[in-house]
């Protein structure tokens, strides 16, 4: 068997999500005076590679406790778009099929796009680019996503949505403005409209925003941010596929390990029932206006 590990290196310099707060690290105890090191970490969730809870953006879903085992390791595909790529680009099913390796039913998908290269750290470091000027899948990718039931998927981005569709199109109003000059839409005209039906309540919701957080949570597709170590070594491969945050009640996201495995059988099985599912019924497609993206789509 090959262990590959996907997740980046955390230390107090790894940021977190734009306008989120990065590590902090103390010392607690220390060999000189307590014979022991004890140390303690103050630190948003959303820092480093992650994986985020479906409660993040719906009410009553799931959080980090509530995902079992057999959910969070299976088999999968890492599928590099990386050649389509570029400031702003639109992910479509169509790059996820063209690519040589087959993505089936149930899947754990891995987005390759590159991004990861701007990572802190990295020779090419530049995280403006890397959390503002990201690429991203619309409404289209989303129900693609739905409709292969696919368990969850990870991208080596700074969000699970394009960048310019989520709140830094208002946060870097300067950035916005490019990129609506690059498409000639506005980001709303560009993204266009969402509706969907609100899962607990059944209220009819319209949104313009957030897609892949607002709608794919209460659909119990959940997403992995910061995917990237050395995840250039399983470009277009298959494997067993697994993501390891904390079993915490009540945690919203969390920082966690993301580890391909290869050589072994893709059929995983959970034993024993220290987490339940929290699966209660069928995905259903989002309603909407397609983007029009730089592909012409």
């Amino acid at each position: 068997m090959k262990i590959v590990d996907l997740s980046h290196l955390m230390n107090v310099h790894t940021p977190g999500w734009v306008g989120y707060a990065g590590n902090k690290m103390y010392y607690a105890q220390n060999l000189q005076t307590k014979m022991i090191v004890a140390q303690r970490i103050d630190t948003a969730l959303h820092v480093g590679t992650h994986i985020d809870g479906a409660m993040h953006g719906t009410d009553g879903m799931g959080d980090m406790a509530s995902y079992p085992l057999d959910y969070l390791v299976g088999p999968g595909a890492v599928v590099d778009v990386s050649q389509y790529m570029d400031d702003w680009a639109v992910i479509t099913p169509e790059m996820i099929e063209k690519q040589p390796v087959e993505v089936k039913e149930g899947d754990i998908l891995i987005l390759h796009t590159g991004w990861h290269r701007y990572w802190e750290g990295q020779p090419q470091q530049d995280l403006v680019r890397y959390f503002c000027m990201h690429p991203g899948g619309g409404i289209e990718l989303l129900n693609w996503m739905l409709e292969k039931k696919i368990k969850w998927f990870g991208i080596d981005c700074g969000s699970g949505d394009h960048s310019m569709n989520t709140s830094i199109r208002h946060m870097r109003p300067d950035l916005a403005k490019k990129f609506e000059a690059k498409v000639g839409k506005t980001c709303e005209e560009f993204f266009g409209e969402y509706n969907y039906t609100h899962k607990k309540s059944g209220r009819e919701v319209t949104e313009n925003i957030f897609p892949f957080h607002a709608y794919a949570f209460q659909e119990n597709l959940i997403h992995a941010e910061n995917v990237g170590g050395d995840i250039e070594l399983m470009l277009n491969q298959r494997a067993v596929i697994g993501a390891f945050p904390w079993r915490y009640e009540g945690l919203e996201a969390c920082p966690c390990r993301i580890v391909c495995f290869q050589g072994i059988e893709e059929n995983v099985e959970a034993v024993g029932n220290v987490a339940k599912a929290i699966f209660g019924g069928p995905r259903h497609v989002a309603s909407g206006v397609a983007s029009g993206g730089p592909d012409g789509r």
